[in-house]
Parts: structure tokens; sequence; C-alpha cells
């Protein structure tokens, strides 16, 4: 029997949505470790390739795991359709390779990932796809950067690493009066504290390798929207095009989701409590994190989300050389570029994740040689604090 779940709970429809036994009756998802799928006869190979039937034909677009981790993740977003992709970055790519054509314009928040940046820079821009940067937070900036050939507007929130919030319900507004799509990043928050398309995002895109896995073991993304758009444009690009994600990676996805409500709380409660305890260290010159009630979309972020997320970004004394000496001086944190895991990782974004960007791109992003960014793992509060101490006292 199939359930669809649709009235039950966030939590209910992490663990359970999707899902649809074989006739073995197992009880957790199976992996279907399979790149082809057999045919009861030659008329029924021509009716499931030529779109007539439904049902499993090759593993690059049609397989039951990651099916099941598309259905899940559709009904947790409250979406119609998703399409799992091989990373958050072909979940970017194939968006726009979908739903994009050359002399199409893109207005974009200039507080995104470094190579998301590159990716509109050095590649979309090869195929005649023009982008123009504006500050997240000023509404009068976006409004001004629209051409009639804009078709998309494309932000993170909160951004990375800053922890700056829109006001998705504002821009929303703005480009279905412009007849352009909204479409939002929501690799830090998850729909476990924030859902864009309740607020009037038309398209989500995830890095599943983040949160949703939650223990960074495998890489994938996702493209979450209208049955149209996500279901049948980026799904027909995926299929040609191939940025597939695994079944044995879907499956650990599923697994991932299960406890995506409970982690997100968990990382969100001892980021806001190092946030605050960072705030009062004298070496610490400014702390970027929303749940702070000095934040300037304070407010904001509380309207929009449930927490405040797991993601702190604070500038030190010293530049860069002092930036260092605190990461160096560690002695477990996890110095890596990865987040949303369970490990607390720490990494300085001038020279790691966007340091592909030019120092001028840097300076309009707010990345100063000075911050660091810290993911707020599940390890004890207290213990998190005395080693970042152990560099704060360099």
């Amino acid at each position: 029997m199939t359930h669809s779940y649709k009235e039950q709970g966030f939590a209910t429809r992490a663990v359970r949505a999707g899902q649809q036994r074989t006739h073995e009756n197992e009880h957790a998802e199976p992996i279907f470790l399979t790149s082809s799928y057999v045919f009861d006869s030659a008329e029924q190979a021509a009716a499931r390739f030529g779109g007539d039937e439904p049902g499993n034909i090759y593993s690059r677009f049609t397989n039951p795991t990651v099916r099941t981790f598309e259905q899940r993740l559709a009904s947790l977003e409250g979406a119609e359709s998703a399409v799992a992709t091989s990373s958050g970055m072909s979940a970017i790519l194939s968006t726009f390779m979908a739903l994009l054509s050359a002399g199409d314009h893109i207005v974009s928040s200039r507080s995104i990932f470094g190579t998301t940046r590159v990716l509109f820079d050095k590649y979309l821009s090869k195929f005649g796809v023009e982008t123009d940067y504006v500050s997240l937070t000023n509404l009068e900036a976006w409004q001004q950067a629209i051409k009639p050939n804009t078709k998309a507007l494309f932000l993170e929130t909160p951004s990375n690493p800053m922890n700056e919030i829109a006001d998705l319900a504002a821009l929303s507004a703005l480009a279905k009066a412009h007849d352009c799509l909204l479409i939002v990043d929501n690799c830090f928050c998850t729909p476990a504290l924030q859902q864009p398309l309740a607020l009037g995002a038309d398209i989500v895109v995830h890095s599943a390798t983040k949160y949703i896995d939650g223990q960074g073991r495998c890489i994938g993304g996702a493209v979450v929207g209208d049955a149209q758009r996500v279901g049948e444009d980026v799904y027909g690009f995926l299929r040609t095009a191939g940025p597939t994600m695994s079944p044995f990676n879907a499956w650990t996805f599923l697994k991932g989701l299960e406890t995506l409500e409970l982690r997100m709380n968990a990382h969100s409660a001892s980021a806001l409590q190092l946030a605050q305890w960072l705030d009062q260290q004298p070496n610490v010159t400014h702390v970027f994190y929303a749940g702070l009630p000095n934040h300037p979309q304070h407010e904001l972020a509380k309207q929009q989300q449930s927490a405040f997320g797991g993601i702190i970004a604070f500038e030190v004394k010293g530049g860069k050389e002092g930036a260092w000496k605190l990461v160096n001086a560690t002695q477990w944190l996890s110095i890596t570029a990865n987040l949303g895991d369970t490990k607390t990782t720490i990494t300085h974004p001038a020279t790691t994740t966007h340091g592909r960007l030019t120092e001028e791109a840097r300076a309009e992003a707010g990345i100063t040689d000075g911050m660091l960014r810290i993911s707020v793992g599940l390890e004890s509060i207290e213990d998190i604090q005395a080693d970042l101490q152990h560099g704060l006292d360099q």
C-alpha cells in the first residue's frame, strides 16, 4: 500500500514520505544498484521510451532509490517535484541550463558561494547568459538591476558566509512583477528551518552534501519546484546531460532526511550559544549570526526561519595572519571547507571557499582577510569553545 503522507507532520514525512515497498515487504528503503531494467515485451520497451507508459528505463534518469529521495524532499519543501543531481553545483547548473537561453539575464546576490559566481561569470557567460550582482538586502538595488531580458533572481539566504537574510516575500513580489523566477539556495537552513516556496519562491536548490546528508559522506544536490519547470524542464536536462545522483548516495540522503529536523535544531541551539560566546571575546571584532539581536536582519530571520542555523562567521584581529594563527592553534576542530557535518569545521573563506574570486569581488561580498567561518557540529559546546579558546589566545 502506498501512502502520500501529505497530511502528516514534517518529522513523519521526513521518515516515511516517498517509500514504496517492493514485493519483498522490506521495512527500510532498498538500494537499487542497477544501471538498466528489463521489459516484459518489445511493446512495453517502446511505450516506456516513448513516454506513453510510466516506469523505469535507465538509471541515469529513472531509479527507484533516487525517486524515493526526490519524493521525500519534495514533500518536505511543499513542492510538486524534485530532481536529484550529482552535486549542489550541478543542481544550479541544471536549473539554469534548463530554464534560460542565450541573451537572458540573471540578477544574483553578491553574497553567494564563490564557485556559484565562477559558474555564472566564467561558464554561463559563454552561452550568452549575463549576470549582474547586487546587495542581498537592498531591495531597491534588485529593482534597479532588473532588465527587460531578466529571467531569474538568484540568492542564498542565509548568505555564505556572512549570514545576511533576504526578504523572500518582498523579492517574490518583485520577481512576479517582472515575470522573473525567484530561485533560492536553501542549503544553510534546509526545509527543516525554512521553506522558501511557501514564502513565494519558484525554485529551491540544495547541496545535499551538507545538512541533508549531515555526516560528510556523499556528494549530491537537488532542484525542487513545480511539475513543469522542475518535473519536466530540469528533469529533461538531467535525462539528456546526465548530472545524475547515484542510488547509493540517494539512499544515504534518505537516511539523513530521517534525522534532519532533530539535527538542525541541535546545530542551531549550539551555534546560538557559540555566537553569544564569541561576541564576548576580546580578539573577535565582529560576529555574523542572525540569531544575535544586534544582527541587522534578526527580526526578519525570526519571521522566515524556525531557528537560525548552524553557520557562524566572525572576524578576528590581525587580518589573515591572525585568522590563520587561530585556525592552526585549534587542536581537534576540522580544518575543512565543507559544512553541515556532525563534526565542527572551521575555514578561512578568503583563501578557500571564496579564494577564486577577485579581491574586489570578495570586498563587495564582505569577505575580509580576518574572517573565519564555523559550521557548528554536534559535539559538546563547551569542548568547541575550549578548542577555539586555544586559537583566540594566539
